[in-house]
């Protein structure tokens, strides 16, 4: 399985200097490659790379493979362009984002992320350095840090390019390591588990992740945001930047509690874990406008992603089965009814007269549903 580790670079302040001047310019010659395939509507790696080759090692200061990756980001770009259109993801061909996504080259920032492979960065993993190439020559020495796990995970299964990233003033690797999939055990029963916007989680055992707690958290953000753009500042900009990469930090760190509480769980207990299939749900349901901003800042897509590559990290079996009438269904007696959830809290059959909490009781039948299937 593929695993990302993030690891914090501690150059010298030589250093630093060396590789924001080499962010500017594999940046400034993204820009340049970048309006090159826009204007001649050439956009494959090699066929671009003969266009701008050469110009490119000689106007911006860059060596061989380092022209190559600037190339290989450009086109790379554009193809995360033309799935997010094909996908929608920027509206229909009227709006104005997807006439402004397709209208002009697409850019780079100047600290924008660069990646680098094994003939441009090299780890030495012993003494904790890199050595990498920038515009003032080779850098060695370079030290990094993190946690005892990332470090054992980076010294084993690195694999492939490395990307260098500027954040808040400090620079970053992230690397990409390849693990080995643990062998998946055939699970003894399974753990439904039902996500939500008050109840971020509810499993079928009757463990309740409430999200009270995150949701007065993000309406206060929420204010403050509102406030801060009233200003119109560039300071308060800068502030609204700093405030939405916090509230981020802080709903990721909630999603990584509860998946690893529950993958610990199943693992103990010998069981899979379950989970709905919400793909599209956006699209599927209409809203309140005093709902939208719930639902768009609603984290359980992440939560998703964080079950299944912890579960399949640790070889437990996931699964995700159809969400259709989850929360309406009794799972005693089958009867389903939009009446049976007469409150968002509580459910209570019609036929078979089978009450108890609403979540708990979509929970129960996600894990029916993963044991028919």
């Amino acid at each position: 399985m593929k695993l990302v580790v993030q690891v914090k670079l501690l150059p010298s302040p030589e250093q630093a200097a060396a590789l924001l001047a080499t962010l500017g310019a594999c940046n400034r010659a993204a820009d340049h490659v970048s309006q090159v395939a826009f204007g001649s509507g050439v956009k494959d790696r090699n066929g671009l790379q003969k266009l701008v080759y050469a110009d490119v090692k000689a106007t911006f200061g860059l060596s061989a493979q380092p022209a190559v990756r600037v190339v290989k980001k450009v086109v790379d770009a554009y193809s995360a362009l033309a799935a997010g259109l094909k996908a929608g993801r920027l509206g229909g061909p009227g709006s104005k984002r997807y006439r402004s996504a397709v209208g002009s080259p697409v850019g780079f920032r100047p600290e924008a992320a660069q990646p680098f492979d094994d003939r441009c960065l090299s780890w030495q993993t012993d003494g904790r350095t890199v050595s990498i190439w920038t515009v003032d020559g080779r850098m060695r020495g370079i030290r990094y840090t993190g946690s005892p796990d990332q470090l054992k995970t980076l010294a084993e299964y690195r694999r492939g390019e490395s990307d260098l990233v500027r954040r808040g003033g400090k620079w970053f690797l992230i690397a990409t390591c390849d693990l080995p999939d643990p062998e998946v055990y055939e699970p003894a029963d399974w753990i439904g588990v039902d996500r939500g916007i008050v109840n971020l989680a509810t499993t079928s055992d009757g463990s309740n992740y409430q999200g009270r707690r995150l949701n007065r958290y993000r309406r206060w953000k929420a204010r403050k945001r509102a406030a801060l753009q009233a200003r119109r500042t560039r300071s308060a900009t800068r502030r609204l930047g700093a405030r939405a990469k916090k509230e981020q930090r802080h709903a990721t760190d909630v999603n990584h509690r509860i998946s690893k509480e529950i993958v610990s769980v199943a693992k103990r207990t010998g069981r899979g874990i379950a989970v709905e299939q919400l793909d599209g749900i956006r699209e599927r349901v209409r809203l309140r406008r005093d709902q939208r901003a719930t639902l768009s800042s609603w984290p359980f897509h992440q939560l998703g992603q964080h079950l299944a590559y912890k579960a399949r990290r640790a070889g437990v079996p996931f699964l995700e089965v159809d969400a259709a009438y989850t929360s309406q269904r009794c799972p005693r007696c089958g009867h389903t009814e939009r009446a049976n959830r007469s409150t968002r809290d509580h459910f209570s059959c019609r036929r078979c007269g089978l009450a108890g909490p609403a979540d708990v009781v979509a929970g129960v039948n996600v894990r029916n549903r993963a044991r028919s299937a």
